[in-house]
């Protein structure tokens, strides 16, 4: 892993297309602001391993009385 220190508005790129910037510092918080095309999905770690558990669950046939389902994310997540 690539460890980088950056300061409030100070950015990292990746691969020439994506660019990460400190937006803000509130104690133990960092926002950050990823600017990436929108065929590169962004998503918080959680929220992927979520996504990635729905789709198992997909293609399984759903459990009797429940139907497999894929939460929704957008580009502007908090």
């Amino acid at each position: 892993m690539l460890v980088l220190s950056r300061q409030r508005d100070e950015s990292i790129i990746i691969n020439d297309n994506v660019v990460v910037t400190v937006v803000d510092i509130r104690g133990d918080k960092v926002r950050l602001g990823i600017d990436a095309p929108n065929e590169i999905p962004v998503h918080r770690r959680e929220v992927y391993e979520a996504i990635q558990r729905e789709n198992r669950r997909a293609g399984q046939p759903p459990a009797p009385g429940g139907k497999a389902s894929t939460p929704g994310t957008t580009r502007q997540e908090e």
